[in-house]
């Protein structure tokens, strides 16, 4: 069995290098490098040697055959802050996910993951409005009404595996990669508040629920999904009633609601309890003292934590006796790197590893 350059491809996206960089790291010419990349020519041992070294990487890495998926702006464009994006941040970020993927998948030859309700598939032209679904979905997850107390647990009661990482510095909200015969995969920018957080992962929960295909008003269709799946305007609106809508109420609602101020502020606008005038004021207020950009650190609440896939590494870790650097090893990756993705914690039991389910 031969190296495959697609990894080789996919490990130098991932430490976010061009050709011309690595071809020098290697000591092979660019275009020798594109054609290894490219399947045209033979993947050399002194390159694998070289390569595992400069992307800190185990050979056994560049030997994997999985299919290995474009980014997801090429079927659907669910990235976020998509101009702010370079083509290499895009490639890095996309190489993540795949690798995430591959994980994944290895994993979950370990262990099930059973999970407690069904993420139902609604079409806006069907059902009207963003808005509408949002409330069906609501409907159909049986949630109480007012404010979702963990939208995170939610998702993921639903089948979708959720992270959070760095995503490499990309100014990227969120993303959603799905790939056949896998749970959907949501990754969430960690460098963001938690409200920020709270409303990214609504808004690719709206495109896994609302949108099989893409269409031209499908983020703008996103945004109307989250709002009123964390404000329903119906719960919201007695928090309005009587009261002095400024920004000592927004910030007071914020912790309780768990949505920016930026949000309440639009769901009392939407609700009729602001004029236009009363609107622009109070943006102007927010802009002033900078809360455009970040809101009051006292406004502040805990950001709401993914479980899946940190029970999945559990599960083989403690459950199915894999010790750190054996995990590692059936991840492909270098324990530097496995712990760069994932928490590690003590080592494995060495019990015997049959095949675990998770509930959820």
């Amino acid at each position: 069995m031969r190296p495959n350059g697609d990894m080789l491809r996919l490990a130098r996206q991932l430490r976010g290098l061009q050709q011309s960089e690595t071809a020098r790291r290697l000591g092979i010419e660019q275009p020798t490098l594109s054609r290894v990349e490219n399947g045209m020519v033979e993947f050399r041992e002194d390159i694998l040697v070289r390569a595992a070294a400069t992307f800190d990487l185990p050979k056994s890495f560049f030997y994997q055959t999985d299919p290995i998926y474009g980014a997801p702006v090429s079927v659907h464009p669910m990235w976020r802050k998509k101009a702010d994006v370079s083509v290499r941040e895009m490639d890095r970020v996309v190489a993540e996910l795949n690798v995430r993927t591959m994980h994944l998948r290895r994993m979950l030859e370990g262990a099930d993951v059973s999970h407690s309700s069904d993420l139902p598939k609604m079409d806006v032209e069907e059902y009207g409005s963003p808005e509408k679904i949002a409330g069906v979905l609501r409907a159909h997850w049986r949630l109480p009404r007012g404010p979702i107390r963990d939208l995170t647990l939610c998702v993921e009661k639903a089948g979708v595996i959720v992270a959070h990482s760095a995503l490499g510095g990309a100014s990227i909200s969120g993303v959603t990669f799905a790939s056949p015969g896998l749970p959907p995969l949501i990754v969430l920018n960690s460098d963001q508040p938690a409200d920020r957080m709270r409303f990214t992962l609504a808004h690719e929960l709206g495109h896994l629920v609302m949108h099989r295909f893409p269409n031209p008003n499908m983020e703008e269709e996103a945004n109307q999904f989250a709002s009123s799946l964390l404000l329903p305007g119906a719960d919201v609106r007695p928090y309005f009633v009587g009261r002095k809508i400024d920004l000592t109420l927004l910030a007071s609602l914020k912790p309780e609601w768990k949505v920016s101020m930026a949000a309440l502020l639009m769901a009392a606008v939407k609700l009729g309890f602001l004029t236009e005038n009363q609107k622009h004021y109070l943006w102007k207020q927010m802009s002033a003292k900078g809360y455009r950009l970040r809101e009051p650190p006292e406004t502040e609440f805990p950001r709401e934590q993914p479980t899946v896939l940190h029970s999945l590494i559990d599960v083989h870790h403690k459950g199915l006796g894999y010790s750190p650097e054996e995990l590692a090893s059936l991840l492909n990756m270098t324990l530097g790197g496995l712990r760069e993705l994932y928490p590690l914690n003590d080592n494995g039991n060495g019990q015997a590893r049959p095949k675990l389910t998770l509930l959820k």
